[in-house]
């Protein structure tokens, strides 16, 4: 499987005529957050394939939308937020075919803005997934393939100060759940040679920023 991760900034490469050409094998796209819904509309009606995405800490007028529709039931599908099969993984556990998929929007609380989080908050969070996890784990033999956030885990592509600090909480859910990977984003990337792949334990971390493909099962 194919995953084209994308992230943050609008990419060149990606919003282009030329992006069936250049992505027309990609199986999957996982959107980490911080992107124009019309991006990735046009994304999805270029490629045709199944999108997942998070929200960042802006866009959060996006995000207001999408909870004012989910809450008054004018919207009981995620695929129809835009129309076009875009689906919402933010704090939800979500299947393609046999493929295992989980979310976690937002990034660390530090102007008490929307879509921000204490590290407890973001645990609190995360025990919304387990029981689906635990179920994942007994019918399918493993909790996740793939754990999509915005923020990154503490001390792994992270930053020193407050808004791009990481979440320990994802450290201890790498560690329990042991998923294939964890693809962020939220720490632009100003020289594309800087790190952004790292494995820590048995989860290879990923920052998705503009865009990263990953081969999966090579």
């Amino acid at each position: 499987m194919k995953i084209l991760c994308i992230s943050d900034q609008i990419d060149p490469q990606v919003y282009s005529p030329k992006i069936k050409e250049r992505f027309a094998d990609v199986d999957l796209i996982l959107s980490a957050g911080d992107l124009p819904m019309d991006y990735l509309d046009f994304i999805i009606s270029s490629l045709n394939k199944p999108l997942f995405f998070v929200f960042g800490n802006h866009h959060t007028e996006d995000l207001r939308h999408y909870k004012k529709l989910w809450n008054t039931q004018m919207l009981q599908d995620d695929s129809n937020y835009l129309g076009c099969g875009a689906i919402h993984l933010g704090t939800k556990i979500k299947t393609e075919g046999d493929f295992i998929l989980a979310g976690l929007g937002g990034c660390m609380r530090y102007n008490n803005g929307f879509n921000q989080y204490t590290d407890f908050e973001m645990f609190i969070e995360i025990t919304k997934l387990i029981p689906r996890l635990i179920w994942n784990r007994i019918f399918k033999g493993r909790y996740v393939d793939v754990l999509l956030t915005h923020a990154p885990p503490k001390g792994i592509h992270d930053k020193n100060d407050r808004c791009h600090l990481g979440f320990k909480a994802y450290l201890w859910f790498m560690k329990v759940f042991k998923p294939k990977f964890l693809v962020h984003g939220h720490i632009h990337l100003y020289d594309l040679t800087d790190i952004r792949s790292t494995t820590w334990k048995k989860t290879t971390v990923i920052n998705a920023y503009s865009h990263y493909v990953i081969n999966f099962g090579d």
